[in-house]
């Protein structure tokens, strides 16, 4: 099992999971008034008082890191053409509207130092890129790499060292059920080389936050999150269970509920 790196300072240099839980991660970064996984999104999020953007990365055709979460431009531009179809600099001349375009995984990590990021790696071909332009970035220190698919994800740990990474969607099924049946040996198997576990509230039918999931992954020191959580009474009945982190729309809300709960 992978062991984290804490430390008492903030700074991004600290690594990712310092400081202290609870943690708010602006899904896509916060899109209210900006295109979703767009520099705009992510600058209204820091500004709100996020720590964590969590963003989703595909390929261009020349090999480049977008982020992106869809593989084409038909819902964010109403363009009937994949992303691996289009070379980075065309994707950045692609409107997405709030004059924002498609950024470049490697333009983000630079825009934002300070930021810590959730990244899933959506498609095999954004493996290398990915890895490539955080490695360049020197962020390894404040990036977690995730993805639904674990051949993905190991794929981009491979090139990466020191990076942090949240279990895929088998390892995720598997420990929640051994969790249940309070099968210990078949949860620490799950979730033996991973940081963090990033759950919906359900997988096939399964609460994911009850708190026998709950124990049983901190029981082994990683972390829960759970997405994609947006009304504020559901993120304090999480926080109050005992969940680590809330992936949000409305990082706005998140905050608000963790610095009211911190005050109390």
């Amino acid at each position: 099992m992978r062991r984290r790196s804490h430390s008492a300072a903030a700074g991004p240099d600290a690594g990712w999971f310092a400081p202290a839980p609870p943690r708010v991660l602006a899904h896509r970064g916060l899109a209210l008034e900006a295109p979703e996984n767009t520099m705009l999104a992510f600058l209204k999020a820091l500004a709100a008082g996020v720590a964590y953007l969590e963003t989703d990365v595909h390929a261009s055709a020349d090999g480049v890191a977008i982020v992106s979460h869809d593989p084409d431009l038909r819902r964010v531009a109403g363009r009937d053409v994949r992303i691996d179809q289009l070379t980075a600099a065309e994707l950045g001349r692609i409107d997405l509207g709030a004059g924002q375009t498609l950024p470049t995984l490697a333009e983000v990590l630079d825009a934002f130092p300070d930021a810590r990021f959730n990244i899933d790696i959506k498609v095999a071909a954004a493996s290398e890129p990915a890895a490539r332009a955080i490695a360049e970035a020197r962020a390894q220190h404040r990036v977690l790499v995730g993805s639904f698919d674990g051949r993905r994800r190991r794929s981009t740990l491979r090139r990466l060292d020191g990076v942090a990474t949240s279990a895929s969607s088998f390892a995720v099924v598997v420990a929640v059920v051994g969790a249940k049946l309070g099968i210990r040996w078949l949860v620490r198997r799950a979730v033996r080389d991973v940081d963090a576990v990033q759950v919906p509230l359900r997988v096939l039918r399964m609460r994911t936050t009850s708190a026998r999931v709950i124990r049983a992954v901190h029981a082994l020191g990683i972390e829960m999150h759970v997405w994609t959580i947006n009304d504020p009474a559901v993120m304090r009945r999480l926080l109050d269970r005992g969940v680590d982190g809330i992936v949000t729309d409305r990082s706005d809300l998140a905050l608000d509920v963790v610095r009211r709960r911190a005050a109390s």
